[in-house]
């Protein structure tokens, strides 16, 4: 099966490819010396965890110092502890050790923990270097990778800290996939239903036919899939890069719950996908409390997620306790918390919702 290439095309930027097939990993060095802003570069930084690393990073290795590249290698531990200011001031003092000036690059080799927190450091060493993200996990090659947000952790919620920084390359080598659990996989099917739900009837009803053969990993079925994501995902970024008009908050779909939900778990009990497919849910009931959101949508939808492996989540919280963890949440407003309700598919609103009201939907849910 030949490689999609989706070009992301964004105001004031330059251009970039996302590439999109089976084993393309190979010629990575060779894409990027095709690239302008590559042609005089000799130093690259791989930058992955210790679970991806025993798996990928020899080829991509291979492939970069292939193509000419003086190559090195950090790896840190897999989870999302490693997204910490912390983890990133030790990689800046080894790549000052490594002598990486501002003719370097940094590969974000991972999932999409590494592809934020290495996103975030190309960002920012020597006030930014070129970043390439070559995601391995289905979640970070239909959202993470795509669309240039990076960020760290702080104890007081997610992604506190980060730029807006858009890669030079993406390439998404579909046989990583192969390495996934059942858990991340589904992960990155609640990333894709979110897609389809906020862009289009064309999107929502494809997904809906394709849903099995999505769920059982159909290489044609996830391609096309991550194709139509970052498609849907480029184009709203286009319209607004720095989610400073609203347009891009669609993308937080499902995330307001779902990041509260993770933070008092403790990041890593449920998979962000779990999480943000119980915002979705619990979005579109409280979107037909707000907008008339149809309960036919509300019932495709869940029978959408139950059928990509998502099915509720077995979790208890206090309600007073999850509305706190949406009021620290970064896309909290003056104190209001923000969700994007369905109206319909492919029919959104971002919309503040008083307290009260939610606290009497979390009590209902």
């Amino acid at each position: 099966m030949p490689a999609t290439k989706v070009v992301v095309n964004i105001p004031d930027e330059v251009p970039y490819d996302v590439r999109i097939g089976q084993n393309i990993v190979g010629r990575l060095g060779q894409d990027l010396r095709k690239l302008e802003r590559f042609a005089a570069l000799e130093q690259l930084l791989v930058i992955t965890d210790d679970n991806v690393a025993p798996l990928y990073l020899a080829s991509v290795k291979e492939a970069l110092s292939g193509a000419g590249f003086k190559v090195s290698d950090l790896s840190v531990h897999a989870g999302e502890e490693a997204k910490s200011l912390d983890v990133a001031k030790e990689i800046y003092e080894a790549m000052a050790m490594l002598k990486l000036g501002r003719d370097c690059a940094v590969v974000a080799l991972g999932g999409g923990v590494v592809g934020d927190l290495a996103g975030f450091v190309g960002s920012t060493y020597m006030r930014g270097v070129e970043v390439v993200q070559v995601p391995t996990t289905l979640l970070a090659m239909v959202d993470s990778s795509v669309g240039g947000k990076t960020g760290v952790n702080l104890h007081a919620g997610k992604n506190l800290v980060g730029t807006f920084n858009q890669p030079a390359y993406v390439c998404a080598d579909t046989t990583t996939l192969l390495t996934l659990d059942e858990r991340e996989w589904a992960c990155g099917c609640a990333e894709i239903a979110k897609s389809a739900v906020i862009d289009s009837d064309d999107f929502f009803f494809w997904l809906t036919d394709a849903a099995q053969a999505l769920a059982s990993r159909d290489m044609a079925a996830t391609e096309e899939a991550i194709a139509r994501s970052v498609v849907f995902k480029a184009d709203v970024v286009a319209q607004d890069k720095t989610e400073s008009c609203g347009i891009r908050e669609c993308l937080n779909y499902g995330h307001t719950l779902g990041h509260a939900l993770e933070k008092l778990a403790g990041y890593g009990t449920y998979s962000h996908g779990a999480c943000v497919a119980e915002g979705m849910r619990f979005a579109a009931r409280l979107g037909q409390r707000l907008v008339d959101t149809p309960q036919e949508l509300v019932d495709a939808q869940d029978a959408l997620l139950d059928a990509l492996g998502l099915p509720r989540l077995a979790c208890s919280f206090e309600p007073e306790a999850i509305l706190e963890a949406m009021k620290r949440d970064k896309k909290a407003r003056h104190g209001q918390v923000r969700f994007v309700l369905p109206r319909d598919v492919g029919d959104w609103v971002l919309m503040d919702v008083d307290d009260e009201v939610i606290l009497e939907q979390l009590q209902d849910w």
